[in-house]
């Protein structure tokens, strides 16, 4: 498992590397665009994913626009997501204190919210708002937290007030892990007090695993809380299923 780690270490050290240069790159040709922001996220994610050997599989149409909201397992989400569909997202405030990864998620026009305060979240919130007006889709994982995926929480519906207010559609997914080794998905999960640092070790040294995407339709709601509501039934129905793959 170490030997395995750490040549995933290399090959994801070399990634990151990669991924900053064509960064500058992008910079140095002038000032960056949002779009621009989500594109390089998702070049960056599909660079990344592929150096650890990780592989992802799709039912449903990515969207290109309003609000996707989707059950969280783990920081491993964000690359899948991106890797899929160019995306923004919105991440906890202590995400963009990481070392590297905090950079380069606010690099990709990723939104970052205090959920302790009221007032980080309206302005995020109004941020959204702007941002449906563009061709990318916002992301955020309204469950608050990454779970050990035995069931989906109740998910916090203050997010969804920009596409409320907006009449933008709301699409939910659902993000499943099939290790390779028949191990249980919570093996891979991100949960409870396991600092960052010690867990990707563990994910690198992992045999393999795919991770299983499912989007459901868009819809347009009249109020947060049935949004809410109903895209956290819609993942818990969509986790539960056999999924059919394209």
């Amino acid at each position: 498992m170490s030997l395995r780690a750490a040549r995933r270490a290399v090959a994801l050290g070399f990634a990151l590397v990669v991924c900053v240069l064509r960064y500058w790159s992008m910079r140095l040709r002038g000032p960056i665009t949002l779009e621009q922001r989500a594109q390089w996220l998702q070049s960056a994610s599909r660079t990344v994913l592929a150096s650890l050997g990780i592989q992802y599989r799709v039912e449903g149409e990515p969207p290109s626009e309003g609000i996707v909201v989707a059950n969280h397992l783990s920081y491993l989400d964000i690359a899948i997501f991106s890797a899929i569909m160019k995306c923004f997202f919105v991440a906890k405030a202590e995400i963009s204190r990481w070392p590297y990864f905090g950079e380069a998620a606010r690099s990709g026009g990723t939104l970052f919210v205090d959920r302790s305060s009221i007032t980080s979240a309206e302005s995020v919130a109004a941020e959204i708002g702007e941002r449906l007006a563009l061709p990318v889709p916002v992301l955020f994982f309204p469950e608050g937290t990454s779970t050990d995926g035995s069931s989906v929480l109740r998910f916090h519906s203050r997010l969804f007030e920009p596409a409320i207010q907006a009449g933008a559609p709301v699409t939910a997914a659902a993000i499943r892990y099939v290790l390779a080794d028949g191990s249980e998905e919570r093996d891979l999960c991100w949960f409870g007090d396991e600092t960052f640092l010690p867990h990707l070790w563990k994910t690198l040294g992992t045999v393999g695993f795919i991770a299983e995407i499912r989007f459901g339709e868009p819809r347009v709601y009249s109020h947060r809380r049935d949004a809410a509501d109903q895209t956290r039934e819609e993942v818990v129905a969509m986790r539960e299923s056999n999924l059919v793959l394209r």
